[in-house]
């Protein structure tokens, strides 16, 4: 174990075990299931699983991964159902559509099952599902924050490439940005979809139809590498003021080459890092923390990315 993952878990154990507690006897070996909205092409989810697998590793727990393959929320929700099904210690889950997803969860809930909601969603929703707390990042703060940016730059005129244009989450972080300037967001964001030639398209023809616009948000990776190449070709990389939710090596790289302003940062790590220590704490010692986590936003730029760079996509 390297220092980082040693730091880690000493971190989250101190902020939930309770001191000078009896411990009890426990049984090692609980499983719990981590649901999330992601298709499989989705690569930034794979901080997530490097977390609850170096997570599942620490505490002596296993940890199961599933996902819709294409991004459907109806076959999420019933990945939910199924899991809850197999009674496993804990379940975790995004709220990517609270209408569709509300449903399995509370019944997971009501089956006696502790549910931790990660990502998408708000810490309201968790509530009303019954969920022990929500690890996440408020999405409309982090684009009203990103847009704050981009008013002091001088933008006015915008475009938002959201890639998962039915994810509630995703258009907050929009119209935050455009709150932020004091616009309408409009046909200021579009439906990209999740197809990287496709995308690279729409951000090339929305460019070409509107020569005004002055600032991009991309909301991750999918949609951000592909505007990074429609910036390349057209060559405006650099002359455009960019911002992007998340990170990547190649996100990293354009904040370096100054393509891209800023990455925001909602440490994707702890969102599966801390929800497997709070279940295993929970079924052994009965502890819990009191209040949901933000585990974001922060924002990465040319001054700070050289403390992150080496782990992007694999740890931040």
């Amino acid at each position: 174990m390297n220092v980082l993952t040693k730091g880690l878990a000493a971190l989250a154990l101190a902020a939930i075990v309770l001191p000078a507690v009896a411990i009890p006897a426990y049984a090692e070996g609980e499983r719990f299931v981590l649901v999330s909205h992601a298709p499989d092409s989705d690569s930034w989810w794979n901080t997530i699983k490097n977390a609850i697998a170096l997570a599942g590793e620490q505490m002596g727990v296993t940890v199961e991964y599933r996902n819709p393959p294409t991004g459907d929320l109806a076959d999420m929700a019933r990945i939910i159902e199924q899991a809850a099904a197999s009674n496993p210690d804990g379940i975790i889950s995004t709220i990517a559509d609270f209408d569709v997803l509300s449903g399995p969860l509370s019944d997971a809930v009501a089956r006696g099952i502790p549910v931790i909601t990660i990502n998408s969603g708000t810490e309201e929703q968790s509530k009303e599902i019954g969920a022990l707390l929500h690890v996440g990042q408020p999405e409309y703060d982090a684009g009203f924050g990103a847009g704050e940016k981009a008013k002091a730059a001088g933008v006015t005129s915008f475009v938002c490439v959201n890639h998962y244009i039915t994810n509630p989450a995703s258009v907050e972080r929009c119209q935050g940005f455009a709150d932020a300037l004091g616009v309408e967001l409009g046909n200021q964001m579009i439906d990209a979809g999740q197809d990287p030639a496709e995308i690279q398209s729409k951000v090339a023809a929305y460019l070409q139809t509107n020569p005004d616009t002055n600032g991009i948000l991309t909301l991750g990776p999918t949609s951000a590498h592909p505007t990074i190449a429609a910036l390349n070709d057209n060559g405006k990389a650099g002359t455009i003021f960019f911002g992007t939710f998340d990170l990547s090596s190649e996100i990293a790289a354009g904040i370096k080459d100054g393509t891209i302003n800023f990455a925001i940062d909602q440490q994707p790590f702890l969102q599966g890092y801390l929800p497997v220590v709070i279940l295993t704490n929970l079924a052994r010692y009965g502890v819990v923390p009191g209040n949901s986590i933000n585990s974001g936003p922060g924002f990465i730029t040319k001054d700070n990315i050289a403390l992150v760079e080496q782990y992007a996509g694999q740890y931040r």
